[in-house]
């Protein structure tokens, strides 16, 4: 494979901090490399190394001469007093852009919803980020570095990006370099992942899944080592304790192999396991939505909802943006009040919302971490029965990843994801027995989301979860429902499901914009298409279906029902091999790897082939 661009012994220091120490690596023809790594490791200021935005100490960045390269930063350069569509196209006359299917397509499944002539500094933040991206995508690249693309954008709109960066190069062609926390959308676009840690780049083949796979063997193997590491310091420890009669070389020689084999000890990692926190006693009924609806201003958000919450039920509610989730959650929390219906709820229910925001720090900016938690307790009960174990503050916070050091830090100058983990502590220390997360994987890397995973598995209330990460939704979740023209939805297919539901209802708007500006049933010209939109319509949409064609269709729709189930079922067969396979096969690891996605994207061609025969069929 022909190089791009490419990183020779990169070193780079800040003046309280190496971030890295002769690192060498490089960017490919056909490489989709994604990027994880702890908050703060360096993975933001890698892309910058390689894009040439910033400038190693010493080493060099090389780059093929005729390599274009495309760069979305986290911080937002658009200029504010630009219209939407001049931000992403530029001075590019419409026939020019509108006759790219790929512009097309950036701008339908970015900012179809927003304005063409909407003056940028009027936007919101998430639809400023949709715009930028939209405005990167539509150029020529041969490497595109991304850094949390995902930001801002909901469920629909990660897997459009997913797709579109999965066919926008031909297989052997262009580069990918993307760093995200949304484990589903690594493992959807890339083929090979860098881990950042410890000033190094350590390269893994494979997607998230692959690498989560290969690194748990490189624990493995790194704890044996360590064990035997340390029952030699053992003995070496407990043989320089009893001492020698005289200071001979020998002891001298035997005190250099001690401090040899301990010098280079990394410092333990810090461990996230806060399991079984005392909850109140939760009785039988919980909260039920009794043909609840809700509007603001004459306007329906909500309309004639039916939901009983069962004891310890674990819940993912999906919805676009303004879809009305928030407002479900506020009925269920108290916070809303339904237009109509009623809302009953436990006499013995304690609900606690993660929101967004950072609220409950607001009045402890300025104060240390310990001392905020000291002002609550003394100390915290973690475990039940037998296991049921004391802690104090400092050590509750140590198992949720703070340093020992960070326990005097006013919370005013921790990072968003260390004031993420302690919000999420103080709501948990309330002890409720309903908890509600609204986007709660926020400023969380993903090691510190398998944490708060692992935390969440433990926690035996009811769990209400909002979040546009596919990966922590489905992980964290046992059921899932969408919220879809304003009805709420159970998704026995879960993503997969609400994602077809969806597709289905924008079909159904887009055939009925088009019947609208159609002149007649007969035909004639069609109005003027919004951006991103076609003009054409296919033999089903509005045109009678014949006997003999819709007998063809149930047929072609039977068959692909029996391959879905067949694939399915392959599918499955490969994620067992690829789990039980030598992890130390990185080229055998890559090949099933190739071959699951293969057979994914088959299924995903299917799925598609079969909403289309739906929609005829009516």
């Amino acid at each position: 494979m022909a190089h791009l661009l490419g990183g020779e012994a990169l070193h780079l220091e800040y003046p309280t901090k190496v971030v890295f120490d002769s690192v060498t690596l490089g960017v490919n023809e056909g490489d989709r490399i994604g990027v994880v790594g702890r908050n703060g490791d360096g993975k933001s200021t890698l892309l910058r190394l390689l894009a040439g935005l910033v400038e190693p100490d010493s080493g060099r960045v090389t780059r093929r001469r005729d390599v274009a390269v495309g760069v979305l930063d986290q911080s937002d350069t658009l200029d504010e007093t630009l219209a939407v569509g001049r931000a992403i196209v530029g001075e590019a006359a419409e026939h020019e852009w509108a006759s790219s299917a790929r512009i097309r397509d950036v701008i339908g499944g970015l900012v179809g919803d927003i304005p063409w002539d909407a003056v940028v500094g009027s936007l919101s933040g998430g639809q400023r980020r949709r715009v930028a991206l939209a405005a990167l995508l539509v150029g020529e690249w041969d490497v595109l570095f991304l850094d949390e693309p995902t930001n801002h954008l909901d469920v629909e709109g990660i897997a459009w990006l997913a797709a579109h960066l999965q066919r926008r190069w031909a297989a052997s062609a262009g580069g990918l370099v993307v760093v995200t926390h949304d484990r589903w959308f690594l493992d959807e676009v890339s083929t090979a992942t860098w881990e950042v840690h410890d000033r190094i780049v350590e390269p893994f083949e494979g997607g998230y899944a692959a690498y989560i796979l290969q690194r748990v063997e490189r624990d493995r193997m790194a704890a044996a080592s360590e064990q035997r590491r340390q029952n030699l310091a053992r003995k070496e420890l407990a043989w320089l304790r009893r001492g020698a009669p005289a200071r001979t070389s020998k002891p001298k020689f035997r005190i250099e192999a001690a401090n040899m084999l301990i010098e280079d000890v990394p410092p333990i990692r810090d461990s996230t396991s806060l399991q079984h926190l005392a909850v109140a006693r939760l009785g039988k009924d919980v909260v039920d939505l009794l043909g609840v609806s809700v509007a603001f201003d004459g306007r329906p958000v909500l309309r004639d909802v039916e939901w009983r919450i069962a004891p310890g039920e674990r819940t993912g509610i999906l919805g676009v943006n303004g879809a009305g989730k928030s407002t479900l959650l506020g009925l269920v929390a108290g916070t809303v009040a339904p237009t109509s219906g009623r809302v009953k709820r436990g006499t013995t229910v304690k609900v606690v919302t993660l929101t967004q925001r950072l609220d409950e720090l607001d009045e402890h900016l300025d104060e240390p971490v310990r001392t905020v938690i000291s002002a609550l307790r003394t100390s915290y009960t973690v475990g039940a029965g037998s296991k049921a174990q004391d802690l104090t503050p400092g050590q509750l916070l140590e198992q949720l990843g703070f340093s020992s050091a960070q326990l005097s830090t006013p919370v005013k100058d921790l990072s968003g994801g260390q004031k993420r983990r302690l919000q999420l502590l103080l709501i948990l220390l309330e002890q409720p027995n309903v908890l509600i997360l609204d986007e709660p994987t926020n400023d969380l890397d993903t090691d510190m989301l398998a944490a708060i995973e692992d935390l969440l598995d433990s926690w035996p209330g009811t769990l209400l979860v909002v979040s546009h990460d596919r990966y922590f939704l489905e992980r964290v979740t046992d059921q899932q429902y969408g919220i879809l023209d304003g009805h709420l939805r159970h998704l026995p297919g879960g993503v997969d499901e609400y994602l077809r539901l969806r597709q289905r209802e924008v079909d159904a708007g887009r055939r009925g914009e088009l019947g609208k500006n159609a002149p007649d049933a007969a035909g004639g010209v069609l109005g003027p298409a919004a951006p991103g939109e076609t003009t054409s319509v296919s033999r089903g949409e509005g045109l009678p279906v014949s006997g003999a064609e819709r007998r063809t269709a149930e047929k072609e729709l039977a068959a692909i029902e029996r391959k879905l189930v067949k694939l399915q079922a392959e599918i499955e067969a490969d994620h067992e091999r690829l789990a039980g396979h030598d992890q130390s096969d990185y080229i055998g690891l890559g090949a099933l790897s190739a071959g699951l996605r293969s057979l994914e994207t088959g299924v995903a061609d299917l799925e598609t082939r079969w909403l289309e025969l739906q929609e005829l069929l009516g």
